[in-house]
Order: C-alpha cells, then structure tokens, then sequence
C-alpha cells in the first residue's frame, strides 16, 4: 500500500496515489494546484513520445475545462522545471478525469454512487485483487461495492479499504455521459458568467518563460499538451 500524499491544511487527501517518479511529480505539483483552486486527480508517466507526464486535474465540482488545464499548464511549466523531478526532457500534458475517470478520493466514492466502477485492488480483499459492480458509496475510507459477477455463496456487496486500492475507475455508460455532459453545460453556463464580470474583477494569468535544457540553449525540457473535456 501506497502512502497517501498529505495536501495543503483543509484541503480533501487523495487515498489513491501513485508511486516512483510520478509521486515525486505529484509531490511538485499537487500544492501548486490547490493554490489555483484545482484538486490533483493523478500524475503518470509514460514512454509515450519519449516521455510524456501527465497531469490530471480537476475543479472541486468535478469540472475541467480546455481554458483551465492552459491555465493550470502555465502555472506547473516552470515550476517542474526548476524542480526538474524526471530525468530526461518529456512532454507535459494536462488534462480532465474524462468521463471514466479515475476515483481517489473518498468524495469521489460517494459524488459517483450508483455508477459502475472497476477496481483494482493493491492488497487483495475477500480473495481476490479485481471487482466490478456498482458503486454504492463509501462509509468512512471503505468502498461500498455490489458484485455482478459474484460467485455462489460470496456475498454481493462487499466493503474495500480505499486506501488499499491500486486503481479505480468509472465504466463507461450511458448515464454516466449524460451526467458528464450536464456537467460540461454548468461548466459552460459559469465560465459565461464569469467572462461578463469587469476584467478587474478576474484573476489574470500570464505565461512565464521555461527554464531551458542545461547545454541545450533554446530548448525546453517539457512541451505542452492540453486535453479539456
């Protein structure tokens, strides 16, 4: 079982962490969100492209739009470029959950109840490492799972430690794109909102300069990728 990563005084913990070079990247980058008012869902890194560190995040309503993952993009560039945590230059790519989204937090467990969820466990549970059923919520820092593919004479709900789960993720459904997209209209609606206030009004983000590749002048270790829901 993973350490969970501790976050800034007040701030919802994710029990769900990842571990290596992408905790050492989440350890970077998490505090800096939460200061812009996002919450880390995950880092991973892949040999994708050379090597890609993906950044997922979120609003705490769930949302993330095209326009946040840029802002949240210019705020961690040079930030990870000082800190330099990965080794060789890589691709930085911010993104949304996405619709089948990763589940690390308890409030995450309980904001999707009623969908369907694979999980993955880190320490086997009721003899086995793999579910999937439907997600019932979570009582305290236990997932509440109804099987739907329990054995005769294994109970249909069973209760799983979060913080022993490796990886939990939403099944891709037809209600669960219809929740998404009713999201994705009261993202919209209050991004309209806020664009009609006075510009004195709104926070003003301004693209910093990267720290380039040592010996490698004009040439920056990270390129940028944004995917916004």
């Amino acid at each position: 079982m993973t350490e969970a990563i501790e976050t800034t005084q007040g701030a919802e913990k994710r029990l769900i962490v990842e571990p290596g070079l992408a905790a050492r990247v989440a350890a970077i980058v998490e505090p800096l969100l939460e200061s812009l008012s996002y919450r880390l869902v995950r880092v991973h890194v892949s040999g994708s492209d050379g090597c890609t560190v993906q950044v997922m995040a979120e609003r705490p309503d769930g949302t993330m739009t095209i326009e946040d993952c840029e802002i949240c993009s210019r705020a961690l560039s040079p930030v990870l470029d000082a800190a330099d945590p990965v080794p060789s230059a890589y691709r930085l790519e911010m993104s949304s959950p996405g619709i089948d989204r990763p589940l690390v937090r308890q409030s995450d467990f309980e904001r999707y109840a009623g969908n369907l969820v694979k999980i993955e466990m880190a320490v086997a549970a009721h003899g086995r490492k793999r579910f999937r059923g439907q997600l019932l919520g979570a009582e305290g820092h236990l997932a509440r799972i109804h099987l739907e593919d329990a054995k005769s004479g294994e109970s249909t709900d069973v209760m799983l430690p979060i913080e022993d789960i490796a990886e939990a993720k939403l099944m891709l459904t037809d209600a669960l794109i219809a929740e998404a997209l009713r999201r994705s209209k009261h993202a919209e609606r209050e991004l309209t909102l806020n664009d009609n206030e006075p510009a004195a009004g709104r926070p003003n983000y301004s693209q910093k300069p990267r720290n380039p590749i040592p010996g490698g002048p004009g040439k920056n270790r990270n390129r940028n990728h944004h995917e916004g829901e």
